[in-house]
């Protein structure tokens, strides 16, 4: 695997975190992370009054929205047909790819803008439409500055957050033409610039949805730039990819999910354009699309939806557990190696595209529980991850001999209470003759793996049982 690990996916995950940690532009990217997004998430939510309980109630909306899916999506679907658009299913990544790509040949349409989507990075949707001969524009500046790059996301909000200043202007100087400065507004105003012929010109506007409504066929997008309004109300074709988990039942329902998605995502109160699209332009309108598409995938998800793991399909793609993860702030988005990173990601990727290949992700946690108290609708993350580490013993070959043999005769001495007695009492007793030190600084064999990044407590010199003996239970304690 190179050094530029951004571009590609990849499933190197241990050596993909050994070159994020020896990245010094990364590490100074990452920085700030836990202090920023991540402390604007904690103080958003505790000047909301009763935040908890609209969690729950976030929460509840999606678990009973999933426990019913297939009547929402034909309520959905009957509710887009109904204002005059056109709803597509999609299996798969390649069936999505190839239905937009249809719809577009057959509109004759040759230029595309899109928002920020990561539904349509899961399902490698701009490869898709390069090769079958369009130019793509991704217009959020982020995402237009990773497209440029050749890069992939590195954060579900925050695409180029693992670039800095110097480096975009790096990355844009060769479209410009120029040499552009190391100036924020200097670069993006050249990206303004240069995206509005774009939108001017384009034939389609691609976006995700946040949320696509049952009862109304309204597709909700939740942005800060603008980009999205404009995707949708220039171009004469729109076309929405949308996962099927984020329909929700009722109109009445997105007030609880704006209130919770910017306060998670960003530490907004709510994010500077909502937009309600239901439907394609109506004769007495003055801008829309001609055309509106909907395209619901499933990927997966309905797979998903009936295992232990349907938990994962209450995300709402906030980012909020990635700002938390002490994992995330430290090796990127990057380094694990799929579209979707951090804690959540070490979820889905697993779930999408296969654990095996995976196998290192479940185990990218310190199972802290800070992923868990950040999410807005409280996926109990750190539960789903250990679900996949039982998963992953049980794949064929994935042990070797001697880490089963060590589960076993683990597994034998947590049943044997006499077993257990006597690997304590000799681990106290030979403690402070093999480690006369408290901490561990090199571990053998395969176990070097921690200490070569951090030291690893020494067994203590008592047991628990003996201290209670001789002092505990006296009333010492």
């Amino acid at each position: 695997m190179t050094a530029d690990y951004a571009r590609h996916e990849h499933h190197e995950f241990l050596q993909a975190t050994e070159l994020a940690m020896a990245d010094v532009g990364l590490q100074g990217a990452l920085s700030n992370l836990g202090t920023t997004l991540g402390q604007r998430n904690k103080v958003a939510f505790a000047i909301l009054p009763e935040s908890g309980l609209l969690r729950e109630k976030a929460r509840s909306i999606k678990d009973e929205a999933l426990a019913d899916l297939e009547t929402h999506i034909r309520t959905l679907e009957s509710s887009v047909q109904s204002r005059g658009g056109t709803v597509h299913f999609a299996e798969d990544g390649a069936d999505a790819c190839q239905i937009i790509t249809g719809i577009l040949r057959q509109a004759g349409a040759t230029r595309v803008v899109k928002s920020k989507s990561m539904t349509t990075e899961e399902i490698h949707l701009n490869p898709a439409l390069e090769e079958a001969g369009f130019e793509v524009f991704e217009t959020d500046f982020g995402e237009y500055i990773i497209q440029v790059a050749g890069q992939r996301p590195s954060h579900l909000v925050a695409p180029a957050m693992h670039l800095r200043v110097g480096d975009v202007a790096k990355i844009l100087s060769p479209e410009a033409g120029e040499t552009l400065p190391d100036d924020g507004p200097v670069l993006a105003n050249f990206a303004r610039r240069r995206l509005r012929t774009a939108f001017a010109t384009a034939d389609a506007g691609i976006t995700g949805a946040n949320f696509a409504i049952a009862e109304t066929g309204t597709i909700v997008l939740v942005e800060n730039e603008g980009n999205i309004r404009l995707s949708t109300a220039l171009p004469r074709i729109h076309i929405a990819i949308v996962g099927i988990e984020k329909v929700i039942p009722k109109l009445a329902d997105l007030p609880v999910f704006l209130k919770v998605l910017a306060r998670a995502a960003t530490g907004q109160k709510i994010s500077v354009y909502t937009s309600l699209i239901t439907g394609a332009r109506k004769p007495d309108e003055l801008d829309g699309p001609e055309e509106f598409h909907l395209v619901l995938l499933d990927n997966g998800r309905t797979r998903i939806l009936g295992s232990p793991l349907r938990e994962s399909l209450f995300c709402i793609r906030c980012g909020a557990c990635l700002n938390a993860c002490p994992i995330y702030r430290n090796v990127g988005g990057h380094a694990y190696g799929g579209v979707y990173a951090g804690p959540i990601g070490a979820v889905l990727t697993p779930l999408y595209d296969g654990l095996a290949a995976n196998k290192h992700l479940p185990h990218a946690s310190s199972l802290c529980g800070a992923c868990q108290a950040a999410c807005p609708v409280k996926i109990a993350i750190p539960e789903m991850l250990i679900e996949l580490r039982e998963q992953l013993h049980h794949e064929p070959g994935e042990l070797g001999r001697i880490e089963a043999l060590a589960y076993r005769v683990w597994a034998r001495a947590m049943r044997s209470p006499r077993a257990y007695r006597l690997a304590t009492w000799l681990a106290t007793r030979t403690a402070g003759r093999i480690w006369p030190k408290r901490w561990i600084h090199r571990l053998p064999g395969g176990l070097s793996g921690w200490t070569n990044t951090r030291d690893f407590p020494a067994p203590a010199r008592q047991r628990f049982r003996d201290w209670w003996e001789n002092e505990g239970k006296d009333g010492h304690a």
